[in-house]
């Protein structure tokens, strides 16, 4: 199973800004090039065709302009995974998340059945495929987006289950689905972020205030009695768990799940519990790791993309551990793992002109070796670096030439750790650079924040990013090169 999200309340940012991001990951042994795009109204269909499950969905009159991330191979569908519409409002989709079979027996699956004999087919449910494309073109708020995905699971159901995380000015809300056709979702605290792997995550639930005001939680309309009646509530003592009630505690959770989440707690809270160790209190096969938590520092946008890289620094379950006791190297699922098709980071912040506060982050292939790239969001064009990718492999491509770096850099990892490094380090600076220089500019003179000037931000952005990844991809090819078994040279004897 794919993806690794991290939400960061506007307290706990370094700016006041909303963070939502994800890796999205592709299953093993595969992987799909992702292309970012802008859609505009007049290309969001009047009825969506699921192509998964073959379930046909009319849609609203009225479409945003939204960006996304959808897959260059469409005979899978879009996939739009990730974007901001005009109303700057933020959605990724999805984090797939597990259940049980008793969630499942009682509220199974909707899943598509094709015709046999003279059975017709069946449509099957929406799922990870659609939900960017049926949702974030026709929601004006975080919150309307819980409500409308809510009433398209429950109209139509879905065939997995998926965790999905909105955006806007002032809140984050991140849903999760249940079974069939029941869902639920949470507030993140403004104050706090928020660490989710592969595993339903929502560790508290109040369904007082999901029936009522609707400040913090909301849930499917019927979903305190789905919980009775199947016996779903496992709790002996003290407030509902809805982990133990809708999701899993399977011994593979321990290796692919909860060693994500751990790290990242480690990370952002390093002096909130005893992590490692025989006396260790949060451990990467701790249950009870919390959702939610209040972060030690301001989070920044590099804090983000550095967790979101990760694979275990400084511990001994880093793959490209050398030294010391290697026994533990490689075995937890790392966050920042080779198949990463992209990572989508969207920012929504609180200053300048309305349309340039969105910012979305871009970058393509494993995060241990790429680079983040921030964008605005309020234009009609993204820059052909990012937005012409293909299924055939080119290095005018910054998916493709990502993807490259990565293969080249990973085989030689210890000679070129130093060249990734220095890349990382120059992107990002030179990116905050032009960023800078154009808010500035836009907080002088709003007048000037148009379409056009801030595509002119994008594309010199995207310049400077193929000018750096072309330089990295040709020392790394060397450094790769040099290491390659067949190497001889007369001075080796």
């Amino acid at each position: 199973m794919p993806c690794t999200t991290i939400l960061v309340g506007k307290n706990a940012s370094y700016d006041g800004s909303t963070m939502i991001a994800r890796n999205d990951d592709s299953g093993a042994g595969h992987a799909a090039a992702k292309k970012f795009v802008v859609v505009k109204p007049k290309d969001s269909p009047k009825t969506y065709h699921c192509v998964i499950s073959h379930l046909d969905i009319p849609m609203p009159k009225k479409a945003y302009r939204y960006t996304a991330m959808p897959n260059c191979d469409l005979k899978f569908g879009v996939w739009a995974a990730c974007g901001v519409n005009e109303k700057n409002v933020g959605m990724s989709a999805s984090e797939t998340i597990t259940t049980n079979p008793r969630v499942v027996g009682a509220d199974p699956f909707v899943r598509y059945e094709p015709a046999k004999g003279d059975t017709p087919e069946k449509p099957g449910g929406i799922g990870e495929e659609d939900l960017v494309a049926i949702v974030l073109p026709y929601i004006s708020s975080a919150r309307e987006g819980v409500v409308r995905l809510g009433e398209l699971l429950e109209t139509y159901g879905t065939y997995e289950s998926n965790g999905i995380a909105f955006s806007d000015q002032e809140e984050i809300w991140y849903f999760e689905s249940i079974g069939g056709h029941h869902w639920m979702a949470r507030r993140v605290p403004d104050e706090a972020y928020v660490v989710m792997p592969n595993q339903l995550g929502i560790d508290y639930f109040d369904f007082e205030d999901a029936y009522g005001e609707q400040k913090e939680f909301m849930c499917s309309k019927d979903l305190r009695e789905f919980v009775e009646d199947n016996h779903l509530d496992l709790t002996i003592e003290g407030d509902f768990d809805p982990r133990a009630a809708f999701g899993s505690h399977d011994d593979s959770d321990h290796v692919y799940n909860t060693p994500r989440a751990w790290y990242m707690l480690r990370y952002f809270n390093p002096h909130a519990a005893i992590y490692d160790g025989e006396f260790a209190e949060l451990t990467p096969q701790s249950d009870d790791l919390p959702w939610c938590m209040v972060p030690e520092k301001k989070i920044t946008a590099e804090d983000v993309k550095y967790i979101l890289s990760s694979h275990f620094q400084g511990t001994p379950y880093d793959p490209y551990n050398s030294y010391g006791d290697t026994s533990m190297r490689g075995a937890y699922r790392t966050i920042g793992i080779n198949r990463t098709d992209f990572f989508g980071f969207v920012q929504i912040r609180g200053e300048g002109p309305k349309a340039a506060r969105p910012i979305e982050w871009v970058a393509y292939g494993s995060n241990a070796f790429n680079a983040m790239l921030p964008f605005y969001t309020a234009v009609n064009n993204v820059p052909q670096y990012l937005g012409c990718t293909t299924v055939d492999v080119s290095t005018d491509s910054f998916y493709w030439s990502s993807r490259l770096v990565a293969a080249l850099a990973d085989a030689a990892f210890a000679t070129t750790q130093n060249m990734i490094e220095r890349y990382q380090n120059a992107v990002q600076c030179k990116a905050n650079a032009i960023l800078h220089e154009y808010d500035t500019m836009f907080r002088n003179d709003p007048s000037l924040c148009t379409k056009e000037t801030m595509e002119e931000a994008n594309n010199k952005i995207a310049a400077m990013a193929k000018e750096e990844t072309d330089q990295v991809l040709a020392r790394v090819l060397q450094a790769a090169s040099d290491h390659m078994r067949n190497s001889y040279a007369r001075n080796d004897f």
